[in-house]
């Protein structure tokens, strides 16, 4: 008999979000599953870490099912750091991350708390995934997600994932029978028009709120954008090794030891 594969299941929504609720569902029919999740929100955290404050972990039980669950203090990597390292007692099989409320295409990768623990579990050697619907609402329904969450997933743990590689995957805001399938894809190139409302305070002091527009700058078919805007859900498979090496030899001309 096959052991069950490990499953660490994560978010940045916090704990009790419904979307991490919808993973949960998902993965119990796959594998033995632990959670170690945010206490309270911690979207586009990015990849910050708990060092200059204490970190607390409370195990808790928030509904009926099967999985073992813990309330982390801190950030996304956060709780990833103290599964792998003080709280599974073995190394994980998959963590999977999400599903989150909102889009983390295209440039949002880089903001993603999401993704941020995905891309933790991977740099421990770990096959990880970043699941996110297109929808904000806190009542987004994630039944249309649950079924491709689960075929991506059993695809990572049949194959695996190239050392370095983790998975972005975002799900379009659709009913299940008008998304088209799965497309994997390259990041679209994209960015924030941004911009910050100065107000005041009750006291008269100035304080600013950042607002902006999402800009699409890429045309190709081959991209997440695309994908989403064309009914597909998005599968991206991203690195964090930042090294740009299309750039070394040129770098390499300079006259940087004269």
């Amino acid at each position: 008999m096959n052991k069950k594969p490990l499953i660490l299941v994560t978010n940045d929504d916090g704990i009790t979000a419904p979307g991490l609720r919808a993973l949960i569902e998902v993965m119990n029919t796959i594998g033995e599953v632990v959670v170690v999740a945010p206490d309270s929100p911690q979207s586009a955290m990015g990849h910050a870490i708990t060092v200059n404050s204490t970190l607390y972990v409370e195990k808790v039980k928030i509904d009926n099912n099967a999985q073992t669950e813990y309330s982390c203090s801190g950030t996304p990597v956060d709780c990833v750091k103290l599964a792998v390292k003080q709280i599974l007692g073995r190394r994980p099989d998959i963590c999977v991350s999400g599903i989150n409320h909102g889009s983390n295409s295209s440039i949002n990768v880089i903001y993603s708390g999401t993704m941020s623990a995905a891309l933790e579990a991977g740099i421990e050697g770990i096959p990880a995934i970043g699941f996110s619907l297109c929808n904000y609402n806190w009542s987004a329904n994630f039944e249309a997600s649950k079924s491709f969450v689960k075929t991506i997933t059993e695809n990572v743990l049949e194959h695996g994932l190239p050392e370095g590689v983790v998975l972005n995957v975002n799900i379009p805001d659709l009913p299940k029978e008008e998304i088209k399938g799965i497309k994997v894809c390259r990041q679209a190139k994209a960015n924030w028009e941004e911009e910050f409302t100065k107000r005041q305070n009750p006291s008269g002091r100035d304080y600013y709120w950042l607002a902006g527009k999402f800009i699409n700058l890429d045309e190709g078919e081959d991209t997440d954008e695309w994908a989403l805007e064309n009914g597909y859900v998005s599968l991206v498979p991203v690195q964090f090794d930042l090294t740009a090496h299309h750039c070394i030899q040129n770098l390499n001309t300079w006259n940087l030891n004269d």
